[in-house]
């Protein structure tokens, strides 16, 4: 097993140290901040002290990265050293210039939350979530392998691509989404205490992620402008468009062009991949009433698994004043008939 060292506390950093304990390594920790350390620690996420390690994964915001990866990389001459951050390319560049690249790959596990620090930390944070890998011409193999293993490790999906792809791509699946939620929730501010009232599930699905730290998108943003430009100008001419078809929906072609955006956006969200990789669009949806009590969504899910149907994702919603939470079921079609049969028979309530 290699011995490994942690350089950073916060949600990844702790997250990993804990994912990577139930598998049998203890990690070093470090952090600047003795308290965040401590808390880790006492998480179960590693020790304060080590072995020399063979792999040092950098886990601080991103403005620090490239200086941390440099220092760590001088501090253990032997090590591979990775990071976790969402940006690649631009510290590519600066830790190339340190002369020590070779041995710095960079990464970044498609995981996090909206909370962040040791507190928010969890061990099954990575399970099914790819971990992308970009390495450069000067690395080995044995020091991609050793970044691979440890994704796997974590249950993580590795996933290895060029810095450049990456960004590309964070910028249209990560940093795209984060902006628009937060210009959505934005609009929030000018709302009534009457109006926020009738706030549903569709408007919490779509404005979550504006719960971010601004401090750290601020970083993200700051070095992957050039992806995300070119992304802001195409949705600034899809809102552009629909303004203008609202601004005279009687007009002929108004409705065309709104109902051409809802279709758009059809098939954009029938591409994102589902559970198995499959079309997130392919599975059949069921809703089912619960009582907003204890145990009723325990209750049932056990249902379900004694029938022998697999859930394939689902989302809870909870109904504003009433004691009852919709469960939306997604599952594969083929079995989608005989949980809606079985569900009936048995007293459950479909929507």
């Amino acid at each position: 097993m290699p011995n490994i060292k942690i350089v950073g506390t916060g949600l990844l950093g702790t997250s990993l140290g804990l994912a990577l304990s139930r598998q049998g390594i203890t990690p070093q920790l470090a952090d600047q901040s003795k308290s965040a350390l401590r808390l880790a620690v006492e998480y179960g996420a590693g020790e304060m002290t080590g072995p020399e390690p063979d792999l040092v994964v950098v886990c601080v915001p991103p403005d620090a990265t490239a200086d941390v990866v440099i220092r760590q990389l001088q501090d253990h001459p032997s090590a591979v050293v990775t990071d976790v951050a969402s940006v690649k390319v631009e510290i590519a560049h600066q830790v190339s210039e340190s002369g020590l690249g070779d041995r710095y790959v960079g990464s970044h596990p498609m995981a996090g939350r909206e909370k962040g620090g040791p507190a928010a930390a969890r061990a099954d944070l990575f399970f099914a979530r790819p971990w992308v890998i970009t390495p450069h011409a000067g690395n080995t193999n044995d020091a991609i392998e050793l970044i691979r293993d440890v994704a796997l490790r974590v249950g993580a999906l590795p996933v290895q691509l060029a810095s450049a792809d990456h960004d590309k791509a964070v910028a249209l699946v990560s940093h795209l989404p984060q902006l628009v939620a937060s210009a959505l929730a934005s609009q929030l501010n000018a709302g009534t205490e009457d109006e926020l009232s009738l706030s549903g599930q569709g408007l919490r699905d779509t404005a979550r992620i504006a719960a971010s730290d601004p401090e750290l998108w601020v970083q993200i943003i700051s070095q992957n402008s050039k992806a995300l430009l070119p992304l802001i100008s195409g949705m600034r001419a899809e809102l552009e468009a629909l303004e203008t078809a609202l601004s005279d929906i009687a007009a002929p072609g108004s409705l065309a062009k709104v109902h051409s955006l809802l279709t758009r956006g059809n098939a954009g969200i029938a591409k994102i991949p589902g559970k198995h990789g499959g079309k997130f669009a392919d599975y059949s949806q069921l809703t089912v009433m619960i009582d907003d009590s204890p145990g009723s969504l325990a209750t049932l899910f056990t249902f379900i698994g004694d029938i022998g149907v697999n859930i394939e994702d689902f989302k809870l919603e909870h109904s504003p004043g009433a004691p009852i939470g919709l469960v939306e079921l997604q599952v594969l079609p083929d079995v989608s008939q005989r949980l809606s049969e079985e569900l009936e028979k048995n007293g459950w309530r479909l929507v």
